[in-house]
């Protein structure tokens, strides 16, 4: 146990009963009396209270925790007795005063919301920022329930987030996300009716796109930022789909007749057009036939008229003379031959062998 330093001094200056005997005088004061000192056990003592004390204090720190580490794609908003700071904290590391103070961490990241009958990603997907809420039942203009899937990425506006999760808590996505999600596609949705949903897909896609951004844009504080929005799927009523079914294979059956229709035209045109190559070059070749006979009878007539221009009396002479040349010389070789004189003409004499039967010209004889 630890000495108590005064009761220690009263002893040593109270004399004991026996020092007050005769027989034991009491010693002699000294003129310089030493200070008091402390026992050992006593500063061995001090010093492990103070590292009891230093302990405890650990320990309390490491309890309380005055302290906390944001990391990337995290705010921070500091709690000071209930309020929360509007300025957000960065990711670093923030110390608090704890039990007054307190520091909520939120994620900033891309957060997906998928709009779907069956899909449900499970913890994996929660932890990846990835949740599921039902399709989107919507009616349309003639009162059909039609059943629209979407999903809708997002994140929270780190400059506003302490006023959004001071305004809508940290079941913010359900306050904002989901209302304004199905109130925009019931409305797009409901101004079509069912057969036309498939066809005009990308007019809607276009239009809840546009129509959730503006009423997000209309949240004050700016809470959320949108970056996706993706129609997924059009779940049709059975009915409306085996319509729709029928409707495409009628319009099918129409196109294919189309095509027919007009393939039987394109090869008719294209016979036409082969007929009429055909009857263009026949009359080609015919009036080439034809322009090549006047051409050559042109040319019989212009030689003939020239060979005509070109006879006169002393040429006659001449072809007279070399043919009875030709007559002398074969009565050369056949001295029996008979000369029959034909009047008139280039050729006036002709001859016959002897052997032969007398035969006069068919003209000579007719003129007898």
């Amino acid at each position: 146990m630890p000495i108590d330093l005064n009761e220690h001094l009263k002893r040593k200056q109270t004399p004991s009963p026996e020092n007050n005997t005769p027989n034991h005088p009491n010693p002699p004061k000294s003129n310089n009396p030493k200070p008091p000192t402390l026992p050992s056990n006593f500063l061995q003592s001090k010093r492990f209270t103070s590292l009891i004390i230093v302990i405890i204090v650990v320990i309390l720190l490491i309890l309380a925790k005055p302290f906390m580490v944001i990391q990337s794609g995290e705010i921070g908003i500091k709690i000071t007795a209930g309020k929360y700071d509007p300025i957000p904290l960065q990711p670093g590391i923030h110390f608090f005063i704890p039990i007054v103070q307190d520091i909520l961490v939120i994620d900033t990241r891309v957060r997906t919301i998928n709009f779907s009958r069956t899909e449900d990603m499970g913890i994996v997907g929660k932890n990846q920022g990835i949740f599921r809420n039902d399709a989107i039942n919507v009616m349309d203009s003639r009162g059909l329930t039609v059943s629209i899937e979407l999903t809708v990425q997002y994140r929270l506006n780190s400059q506003t987030t302490p006023q959004t999760i001071a305004t809508y808590g940290l079941s913010w996505e359900q306050k904002i996300i989901n209302p304004v999600v199905r109130d925009v596609v019931r409305s797009v949705v409901g101004r079509y009716p069912a057969e036309d949903l498939p066809i005009k897909r990308n007019e809607i896609a276009a239009l809840i796109n546009t129509d959730i951004n503006k009423e997000v844009s209309k949240l004050p504080n700016s809470p959320v930022e949108l970056t996706s929005i993706q129609l997924r799927e059009i779940v049709l009523p059975a009915k409306i789909k085996e319509q729709i079914e029928k409707v495409q294979i009628a319009r099918q059956e129409s196109e294919r007749v189309k095509y027919e229709v007009e393939r039987a035209k394109q090869e008719a045109q294209k016979a036409a057009a082969l007929a009429k190559g055909e009857a263009d070059a026949n009359r080609i070749r015919a009036q080439g036939v034809a322009d090549a006979i006047v051409i050559e009878a042109k040319a019989k007539s212009t030689a003939n008229l020239n060979i005509g221009q070109s006879l006169n009396e002393r040429l006659l002479q001449l072809r007279q003379i070399e043919t009875q040349g030709q007559f002398n010389e074969a009565l050369k070789t056949n001295k029996n031959a008979q000369i029959f004189l034909v009047p008139g003409g280039a050729v006036p004499n002709i001859w016959l062998d002897t052997k032969s039967k007398p035969k006069s010209l068919a003209g000579h004889v007719e003129g007898k």
